[in-house]
């Protein structure tokens, strides 16, 4: 086989993945995966070497530049192995495969993922991040790749019997449970989380702790379903208030980072992914809604801010993540000396800030600072400087503007700047919440312009597809990417009352099902029915760094069949819970989203259908109430003229104004009152 492109065989030349451009210059002669690649694996006799990752991954730069970017290992590699790499985000479902191996193996996973196969696809050797050389307990790569090259030569039998049994334990069970999920389960998902809950500092279990936003989303559910149970919600405000006060979060410029390496959220792995952000945003807000603590609407707003400067595109889109590292240093981009801010600030107002931030000489990071307020006490500081609350705070203010200035003239880290449509589903959905809890129109408008785009780019002849970058649209659609993106359709209806968003909503969940429903056995498949076939099909329901596909499923299934009276979407959830009850069971907590929808079977419906002229205030006030209110067990419906969504909700067909004026028809439970156009006492009901 003659090289494609040069005088080696590195294939990522012509890759628009920004994670494999990085490594178009390695001496590895890397192929994308292909069936090409797997053929040269046969003709040659030669196992494969599957390396996964993502262009924001730090420990994957350092393998990079240890491994891949070392001649001598290359030259080893090159002889012994066909290379193969994957950007984990444009192949989510190679990825999710790979990644169960590793676990199986290893009992845990994580990026860069090193899998060795055999030309079949067949793993039989996985890990993470190794080593050039032995060190700490942990093989060397160099070893590794000798030691399995020479196996896989020696002893084919025995490499083919590891591989065998490593896919027996990877395909799901047959079968549906008899039994459902219901309510004994959701009590028990709330108890354990309430016993890992950290009382000191927030969030769940120790070190590392990242934000599982659904895992708050989830308790904010359970507080409104058992109203008796307040813990819930102390554990949501403690949570999100940690994270802001921690280093986690960046005081600066805005945004969440991926994750915290310690207990206590100060040290952040400090790549910020949009998916984080985004969940954060929904969480912020709903707790807003519950609270009313102004400090949960600065954070959702701010993180707004945020996305809007450094992560969205010309056209409106949103990159993926932002890169820990700069310069070749992990955290260089966000750490600050005393010096430096004494410097920008000057003597008294940048002691005033160090004090506020925990800055030092001696550092709270590898001798540098990474500003946070851990137990800082605000109103104590304003008093001991003979300052007000708000004076305080402005002048906090205005040193972060001016260290956001002096910050931007560092050399700024990497931008996955691929669009990717899962990742931006998330954050329209987000934007659409801020935009009618918060009265923001520009929030919203923000959502549409991503939806336009998402429209217009990366659904093709009525396929969604993963990802768009440099005019380029790559790779059919997953689950998560129909799944989300219903769940933006439904957030933006519910936030503009546009009965297209409903409308196409309804469309994509058809579609969803129609592609990825296993009629057997029930639940969604993570490939579609026309997919490239792997060495398994999953059906994953675990709630990870992002709620499943097969859990935000769930939840849009029943929230369709409320707001269009189709029960046939609903009962498709029900056979889900079944289908899934013996993953679920036992391991709750790692499935909270999956459990938000089961809550939300379980809690009281309302229907409510509004038929009004949008400009008249007695709607507009009620719909400002429900808008305000954290009620996800509420299907809200807003029309304009009777019959005007009778195409989508066949239910409305015949709904009318009585008097001529706003009418409020509600349904709770199956049952209807009697249709009103009494608004103060519509919203004194509810």
């Amino acid at each position: 086989m003659k090289d494609r492109y040069s005088d080696r065989y590195n294939w990522l030349v012509k890759s628009q993945s920004p994670y494999l451009q990085q490594h178009q210059t390695n001496p590895v002669n890397w192929l994308e995966w292909s069936e090409e690649a797997f053929q040269k694996a046969r003709q040659e006799n030669k196992p494969v070497f599957l390396s996964i990752g993502y262009s924001t991954c730090h420990w994957c730069h350092v393998m990079a530049h240890e491994s891949f970017e070392d001649e001598k290992v290359a030259e080893l590699l090159n002889d012994r192995f066909i290379s193969i790499k994957v950007d984990r985000e444009e192949r989510p479902d190679i990825d999710s495969v790979y990644m169960r191996v590793c676990q199986l193996l290893t009992g845990q996973g994580g990026w860069p993922l090193s899998v060795f196969l055999t030309p079949d696809k067949k793993p039989f050797y996985a890990g993470t991040y190794f080593p050039k050389t032995s060190r700490y307990n942990m093989p060397g790569f160099v070893d590794v790749i000798t030691q399995l090259y020479d196996k896989y030569q020696k002893s084919p039998d025995k490499i083919a019997d590891v591989s065998d049994k490593i896919i027996n334990n990877l395909k799901p069970s047959a079968g549906v449970s008899q039994e459902s999920l219901g309510k004994e389960h959701l009590v028990k998902t709330y108890k354990r989380l309430a016993r890992s809950f950290d009382s000191k500092y927030g969030g769940f279990t120790g070190a590392p702790k990242f934000p599982t936003p659904h895992n708050l989303m989830f308790l904010m559910r359970y507080h409104i379903w058992n109203q008796d149970e307040n813990d819930a919600l102390n554990i949501v405000e403690k949570t999100l208030d940690a994270m802001a006060d921690g280093g986690i979060y960046d005081h600066i410029g805005y945004g969440f980072a991926r994750y915290s390496t310690d207990g206590k959220w100060l040290v952040p792995h400090f790549e910020k992914m949009l998916y984080d952000n985004a969940l954060l945003l929904s969480a912020y807000t709903e707790a807003y809604q519950l609270t009313g603590k102004q400090r949960f609407r600065e954070i959702s707003e701010q993180i707004i801010e945020f996305v809007r400067r450094e992560m969205t595109s010309d056209e409106g889109a949103f990159y993926s993540a932002i890169d820990a590292d700069s310069e070749g240093i992990e955290g260089k981009y966000y750490v600050w000396e005393l010096e430096e801010i004494i410097s920008t600030l000057g003597t008294e107002d940048g002691e005033l800030f160090a004090e506020a931030y925990d800055i030092s000489n001696t550092g709270n990071f590898e001798g540098k600072n990474v500003p946070n307020v851990i137990d800082r006490d605000f109103d104590q500081l304003a008093e001991y400087h003979n300052l007000t609350a708000d004076q305080l705070k402005q002048k906090l203010n205005k040193a972060k503007e001016k260290l956001f200035q002096k910050r931007k003239e560092r050399t700024y880290p990497h931008i996955d700047d691929k669009i990717l449509t899962s990742w931006n589903a998330m954050m329209i959905a987000g934007l659409a919440q801020a935009g009618r809890v918060y009265g923001n129109p520009d929030y919203a408008a923000m959502a549409r312009e991503a939806m336009d785009f998402i429209e217009k780019r990366l659904i093709v002849d009525g396929r969604v597809m993963v990802r768009y970058r440099d005019g380029e649209v790559k790779n059919k659609g997953f689950i998560d990417d129909y799944a989300y993106l219903i769940r933006a359709y439904l957030e933006l209806y519910e936030t503009t009352f546009d009965i297209r968003y409903l409308q196409k909503g309804k469309e994509m969940t058809r579609s969803m099902l129609e592609l990825f429903w296993d009629g057997e056995n029930g639940g969604f498949y993570f490939t579609a029915h026309d997919a490239e076939e792997l060495i398994v099909r999953e059906k994953e329901t675990y709630d990870g760094a992002i709620p499943s596909g097969n859990s935000v499923a769930a939840e849009q299934l029943i929230r369709l069949a409320r707001l269009t009276g189709e029960m046939d979407f609903e009962k498709k959830a029900e056979e889900m819970f079944r289908a899934f009850k013996d993953q679920v069971e036992g391991y709750e907590t790692g499935h909270t989203y999956f459990m938000l929808s089961v809550m939300l079977m379980e809690m009281p419906s309302k229907e409510i259908v509004i038929i009004g002229d949008e400009k008249e205030k007695g709607k507009q006030k009620l719909i400002r109430h429900l808008q305000e209110k954290f009620s996800p067990q509420y299907a809200i419906l807003s029309i304009d003229q009777p019959d005007a969504a009778a195409a989508v909700a066949p239910f409305t067909a015949g709904y009318g104004k009585k008097e001529g004026k706003t009418t409020v028809y509600v349904c709770e439970n199956f049952a209807c009152q009697q249709p009103t156009n009494n608004i103060d006492e519509v919203i004194t009901q509810l």
